[in-house]
């Protein structure tokens, strides 16, 4: 039953493209292709793929269930579930820290698609460019960057300011559908140019002997990171998903849609690369070099048609980007509009800036602070790190355990299986799933980090 003055998702579909959304971004289109180049291609796509089924899913719907069940922010949920035990209600408190550290660097990239849209509609993808100058030049520009990082939040916070109903679910909805579209036509293009059948081999052939245990890692991190798993996204947003809703259909929606795009991602983007003569371990900006060469070459010959596409298709990015942005401020914003009663305006403002803060730095350690490195790493990529190797998996297993541990067991089947209406069949692979085998394998993640560093 629904409680009175709570939001929720006004519909199935509303509530699948929300937590598609948030899965669905730049750790799809962005960051999967160029840790694919990094780390072996095919051979990296199938650890991959098994992680998001052995692990990430099953870690996806304890979010869901403790999201729906506890029915407020992710803090708030894990108190109310846990009798008010002192160490879960700390953990809960923690769960804001994650987002707020992967927020700041990924909005910078978010920054990154905003310009690269500016550009297209300034028409500086045609002709003979070099596009790895071009990015180059950008990001380690003093100011440029900084602003860009600026509107990407100001973007996120305005959407987040329209609430669940109209603003998260709104937005997902329209921008969804448009970009899968859109990556599909990226798709058809890349498979034309010459050379692109060496790109595609190498997301089709594993070479496990290009195997390396930096690359399961990596591989495991990722299920965890495109999912927005063990950060308190998905969550927050079960929370406002209805009672009468499958949560496990939810979960494979969410995962088909998540490796999916995944997979278009580096179909969009491998065959570019091998067919423009670029290495597939280009790193961060793969994405940012590859697809502005396809726009340059095709300007060429059709340059109202590259235009056209170049300026749709970083739309596209930057929609990608705010799905899961929103998603991401949209947990300390519920934890001060439910926990702190405090206007979802003030939160909002709030939670905004303390990111805004961290992300400057962020943008910086490609310019001014590209010589402060802590560990060897700088601001950005210490962020990265230490949330895709280490946070978002120990969130992870921190989830899996309060689900199989601390919940009753009949309210874990209750929201399961609806009343038991649903899942009744799976319920049992799913529950021991989180006891024994999400827990292990969050256990594999750490060692072998710890041996990489």
């Amino acid at each position: 039953m629904a409680q009175p003055g709570k939001e929720y998702f006004s519909s199935r579909f509303g509530a699948i493209m929300a937590l598609a959304g948030s899965a669905v971004g730049l750790g799809n289109i962005w960051r999967f292709p160029y840790l694919v180049g990094e780390n072996g291609g095919a051979a990296f796509i199938v650890v991959y793929l098994v992680a998001c089924v052995v692990l990430a899913l099953p870690i996806f719907l304890a979010e869901s269930i403790i999201g729906r069940r506890g029915g407020s922010s992710a803090a708030g949920s894990i108190r109310n579930l846990s009798g008010n035990s002192r160490k879960w209600k700390l953990f809960g408190l923690c769960t804001m820290v994650t987002p707020i550290l992967i927020l700041s660097y990924y909005s910078v990239v978010g920054g990154w698609s905003v310009d690269y849209l500016i550009r297209s509609v300034g028409l500086q993808f045609s002709g003979d460019i070099d596009t790895h100058a071009m990015f180059g030049d950008f990001i380690s520009a003093p100011w440029e960057p900084l602003f860009m990082h600026t509107i990407f939040m100001v973007m996120t916070a305005l959407i987040i300011l329209f609430g669940v109903k109209n603003g998260i679910e709104k937005f997902s909805k329209i921008t969804m559908p448009a970009l899968m579209l859109l990556i599909i036509a990226v798709v058809v293009y890349g498979f034309t140019m010459p050379g692109a059948k060496a790109g595609i081999e190498y997301l089709l052939k594993p070479d496990f002997s290009k195997l390396t245990a930096k690359a399961v890692a990596a591989a495991m991190g990722q299920a965890f990171f495109s999912m927005s798993l063990g950060v308190g996204c998905i969550l927050t947003y079960s929370s406002y998903v209805s009672k009468k809703d499958n949560l496990v259909r939810n979960g494979m929606a969410t995962f088909v849609a998540d490796f999916g795009f995944a997979m278009l991602a580096g179909f969009a983007v491998m065959p570019v690369v091998f067919a423009a003569g670029f290495s597939a371990a280009e790193g961060p900006g793969l994405v940012f070099e590859t697809i502005p060469y396809i726009f340059s070459k095709m300007g060429a010959d059709t340059p109202v048609i590259s235009a056209v596409i170049s300026i749709l298709f970083f739309l596209a990015l930057l929609m990608a980007a705010l799905t899961s942005s929103i998603s991401m401020l949209e947990i300390g914003v519920a934890y001060y509009c439910k926990d702190r009663k405090i206007s979802r305006r003030r939160a909002t403002i709030l939670m905004t800036g303390v990111i805004w803060a961290l992300g400057v730095l962020c943008t910086l350690s490609f310019g001014a602070l590209a010589d402060f490195k802590i560990f060897g790493l700088t601001v950005f990529s210490l962020f990265d790190t230490i949330t895709a190797n280490w946070l978002m998996p120990f969130g992870g297993m921190m989830f899996s355990m309060f689900v199989a541990y601390t919940m009753r067991r009949e309210d874990v089947w209750d929201e399961l299986t609806n009343g038991g209406t649903c899942n009744t069949r799976i319920f049992n692979i799913i529950y021991y799933s989180l006891k024994y085998i999400a827990p292990f394998g969050i256990l594999v993640i750490f060692i072998t980090n710890l041996i990489q560093i």
